[in-house]
């Protein structure tokens, strides 16, 4: 299922405000902003819309198109990548600095591409003040239009020009329920994380460099895979929390990283084969687990592996014993960069979101309670008998079920988890957590 809004591609120099525009339009602070030139080094995309016309913004790094710094090369890719997917581009120069051989430079660089390009001068902090914006008329490329994104001045006349040059095929109206699956992508810097998205996707959708802590942002990309499509979020690495500053930008993308996490339907945790599951995967992992969501760990650059008979067998068992909490996830051993098995992954994502959204009928529910009950009752506690009464299932994503009994306080939680792996043994769900919860059943319930 394609997206089938048009994209308006947010394009300029470092730090000019783009990142302020795009946080205003989406709503939520999806770009990271700081006073510190090319902070949003990726494309990052948000659905917005103005007078009943849906569009898709992408936000992009700053471009220096003379730069030969490595990283600076990278992001003026990504930002040529969203001028070919868009169809208008909003080019932000920054009013108070006026005019600058940067600004010409990225001007060259979009009449190229032979689109319809918008001339926003930001940071224009009083209207009506046309002296503030008047050399911009230099690059020939229309009138530009003003605004102030930190004050959200002038965004109403900038929308207006936007919906005019929209293809006049765009859907109008309300969209229906998001149906797509959301993988969020997480783990340790310099695992791998990016290599595998962009496999995924066949193109350099986000900036891959042996630098840890490359991506700085969680970056939504869909794909599709036969009649499903996924929303792939890519996320900076996560590093324990003592070796990140409070204040520094690698802060910011940690709680990123753990937000996409929270909206997402499935995680990917990637693991690097040459170092193996580390206590952060484990506490990354943890919270994938506390958060309910279905999950597959891919144990990355397993061709770097030196391997003999049973060497996978035996990793494997290695990785579940540090995620015992989490023993049924499907474990993948891939290489990202040469592809070896990367084809597994979406069918894992797929497989595990099915049994994560999986409902149980409450009468086959109680069957296989009742068998699991004859063959080993609740041991008695503090002299009672602990009595289950019927279970029912009240949710998924995950599976949750609510067990009725004589009194919560005396099961132990060893025989709950004997209820689990019985409902794992009879019903699957394989790569999602379950719930089980208990609830002391009324006097006026009894049967």
């Amino acid at each position: 299922m394609a997206n089938a809004r048009p994209m308006v591609a947010i394009v300029g120099r470092p730090n000019v405000g783009k990142s302020t525009f795009f946080n205003s339009m989406a709503g939520e602070r999806k770009a990271i902003v700081e006073d510190i030139p090319g902070i949003t080094r990726d494309r990052i995309y948000a659905d917005v819309e103005w007078l009943g016309r849906p569009f898709t913004l992408i936000d992009t790094g700053g471009i220096e198109p003379a730069s030969e710094d490595i990283l600076l090369r990278q992001m003026r890719r990504q930002a040529q990548i969203a001028i070919e997917t868009a169809q208008v581009i909003l080019f932000f120069v920054d009013a108070k600095e006026g005019l600058s051989p940067a600004d010409e430079d990225v001007a060259d660089m979009l009449r190229r591409s032979h689109k319809p390009v918008i001339v926003v001068a930001n940071k224009v902090d009083h209207f009506p003040n046309h002296e503030a914006y008047y050399d911009f008329y230099a690059l020939g490329m229309g009138e530009p239009v003003p605004i102030s994104s930190s004050q959200k001045l002038g965004f109403g006349d900038l929308l207006d020009e936007v919906i005019k040059l929209l293809p006049q095929s765009a859907a109008e109206g309300e969209e229906g329920e998001d149906e797509r699956i959301h993988v969020a992508v997480v783990g340790r810097p310099n695992v791998g994380k990016s290599s595998l998205v962009n496999t995924l996707l066949r193109e350099e959708r986000v900036i891959v460099s042996d630098i840890p802590g490359t991506t700085r942002d969680a970056i939504d990309t869909e794909l599709a895979v036969g009649e499903d499509t996924y929303v792939l979020i890519d996320t900076a690495g996560l590093r324990k929390k003592s070796r990140i500053d409070d204040k520094t930008v690698e802060r910011y993308s940690a709680v990123r990283a753990l937000s996409a996490v929270r909206r997402c339907d499935v995680a990917l945790i990637v693991v690097d084969a040459q170092h193996g599951v580390s206590e952060q995967e484990t506490k990354i992992a943890g919270y994938v687990h506390e958060q309910g969501k279905a999950a597959v760990v891919v144990v990355n650059k397993w061709d770097l592996i030196e391997k003999s008979t049973g060497t996978l067998e035996k990793y494997a068992r290695t990785v579940r014993a540090s995620l015992q909490f989490m023993d049924y996830v499907q474990v993948l051993f891939i290489s990202a960069k040469s592809g070896q098995r990367v084809h597994k992954v979406m069918d894992a994502v797929r497989d595990a979101f099915a049994q994560a959204k999986r409902r149980v009928p409450t009468g086959l529910l109680n069957d296989v309670i009742g068998e699991a009950i004859a063959m080993h009752e609740p041991p008695i506690a503090s002299g009672r008998r602990p009595r289950l009464y019927y279970a029912t299932q009240v949710s998924v994503r995950p599976p949750t079920f609510v067990f009725f009994v004589n009194d919560p306080d005396i099961f132990h939680f060893s025989y709950m988890r004997y209820l689990e792996n019985h409902l794992r043994k009879s019903f699957g769900f394989a790569g999602t957590p379950i719930r089980l919860l208990l609830r002391a059943r009324k006097k006026e319930e009894s049967v």
